[in-house]
């Protein structure tokens, strides 16, 4: 019954280990892939960030927490 559950996580590991290693390590040290060691070495690797908006509001003094609204 466990072992159905982790099923998805060893056929991923199993196609992809480089990508998966490195996705998991990443994870656990806590890596933000925008920051700039990480990001120029993507870049430098060929690799795009996909997670654009959520830095550009960030950096604009935006947040992406509970928003308010009204309902007439």
């Amino acid at each position: 019954m466990f072992l159905n559950e982790l099923k998805p996580l060893f056929q991923e590991l199993t196609q992809h280990p480089v990508s998966f290693m490195g996705g998991f390590v990443s994870g656990v040290l806590r890596l933000n892939l925008n920051d700039d060691p990480v990001k120029t070495w993507l870049n430098q690797q060929g690799t795009s960030s996909t997670n654009t908006s959520a830095t550009t509001e960030a950096h604009n003094g935006k947040s992406s927490g509970p928003q308010s609204i009204n309902i007439d």
